[in-house]
């Protein structure tokens, strides 16, 4: 199985995933841990995270996979959403409380 194929399994076997760097209880950056705030925010208890600095290439894949170049990188429902920056924007509006409504 390649890394498109490791992800894409993620990203389908999971409601939200958040490719970051550490753990949802251990973030290992600012914006991590602003994503995850910004999820839990949300009301969502079950992130699934994936520790991009665990896996090297899992680190370079995600960013191919989305052509997206950062982390943390938000997926609900198996679609790209966006990094810590739009998931603020997101935030903000209510779009990202509404989206992720079904989802958890």
């Amino acid at each position: 199985m390649d890394i498109r194929d490791v992800i894409q399994n993620q990203i389908g076997s999971h409601p939200v995933v958040l490719y970051m760097k550490g753990s949802a209880d251990f973030p290992q950056c600012g914006f991590s841990a602003n994503a995850v705030r910004l999820l839990r925010s949300c009301g969502v208890d079950q992130i699934h995270t994936v520790d991009v600095l665990q896996d090297p290439a899992i680190r370079q894949g995600i960013k191919e996979f989305s052509n997206w170049p950062t982390v943390p990188q938000l997926y609900v429902n198996g679609e790209f959403v966006g990094g810590s920056d739009i998931m603020t924007e997101m935030y903000q509006s209510g779009e990202l409380a509404a989206l992720l409504k079904p989802a958890h």
